[in-house]
């Protein structure tokens, strides 16, 4: 008798993983694979003037890959990443480092100054930096006239995508420390001190303890951040309305593809870009992740 009960019971249990899976996936058929297929579907079509829209192929992958606004859209993005990334994840380290040491003074409204700059949604921040690096109206450009400086110009094609990484990095440094000091948070409290007891002290076992145990959570904010800045577009499309001769439509890749689809009204090469910028996002982690595991195994 109890055999024929718990029979229904584990088939009841069975079937309940799949419910509670059901929802995931159906929103996820339904907002990522439908609309990715449709997309892919898009590309392989091209608009004529005469004959309408007719299936191209793989010609629209052809031209995107001699298209030479791409490629430098895509080699500007890779500059901004070699640049932009190491320093903000560099400092999300550092202030992990000194929130979970202990030594500071009001540590938690420090931590929340920090990551404050993260809620700013995107396009506040743009604005708000544009205003900043206004060479007419901005504080910088003011100040400098004031104490008879030259005006800096971070709006110039020089500055401007040091500019760009700026607002990004004040953007992100705080999301990024929050997932570091997180990490940090679940170190054992017994390897620090053993590594006390071995007369370890504050640096080392920042260096030996620490570190060590932050490289899965460092592999996580990198692989982000290769995502983050391939995929670079707010800050650059608003600042393109200050700097129209600097920031053109296709001064990043997702900016060409949103100009593309939009204002050129070109939706199947629009798609045609955006695989193709999904695929170097793709490439770009698995190298990162082929590269850690590397260094990984003896």
């Amino acid at each position: 008798m109890a055999a024929t009960t718990a029979a229904p019971a584990k088939g009841k249990r069975r079937a309940a993983g799949p419910l509670f899976v059901a929802p995931f996936m159906v929103l996820f058929l339904l907002l990522f694979l439908a609309p990715l297929g449709y997309a892919a579907y898009l590309s392989l079509f091209q608009e004529r003037l005469i004959g309408g829209t007719a299936f191209v192929g793989l010609d629209n992958y052809v031209t995107a890959v001699k298209d030479p606004q791409l490629i430098h859209g895509v080699g500007r993005v890779a500059l901004f990443f070699v640049i932009q990334v190491p320093v903000m994840l560099l400092l999300a380290l550092l202030f992990a480092l000194a929130l979970d040491s202990g030594l500071l003074r009001l540590a938690r409204v420090i931590r929340l100054g920090i990551f404050v700059p993260y809620a700013v949604p995107s396009v506040v921040a743009a604005l708000m930096w544009g205003y900043l690096y206004g060479p007419d109206f901005g504080p910088f450009a003011q100040l400098s006239r004031d104490l008879d400086l030259p005006v800096p110009h971070f709006l110039s094609e020089g500055w401007m995508l040091g500019s760009l990484a700026n607002i990004v990095t004040w953007e992100f440094v705080g999301y990024n420390m929050i997932i570091l000091y997180a990490a940090l948070r679940t170190i054992p409290s017994e390897l620090y001190e053993a590594a006390a007891m071995d007369g370890a002290g504050a640096w080392r076992i920042a260096w030996s303890v620490k570190l060590p145990a932050l490289k899965p959570a460092l592999m996580l904010t990198l692989l982000f951040s290769v995502i983050g800045s391939f995929q670079l577009f707010n800050e650059p499309n608003l600042l393109m309305k200050v700097a129209p001769d600097v920031i053109s439509s296709s001064y990043t890749a997702n900016l060409y593809a949103y100009s593309l689809a939009f204002t050129g009204q070109q939706v199947n090469y629009a798609a045609t870009v955006s695989f193709l910028l999904g695929l170097v996002i793709v490439i770009a982690s698995y190298a990162i992740l082929l590269t850690a595991n590397r260094r990984r195994t003896p």
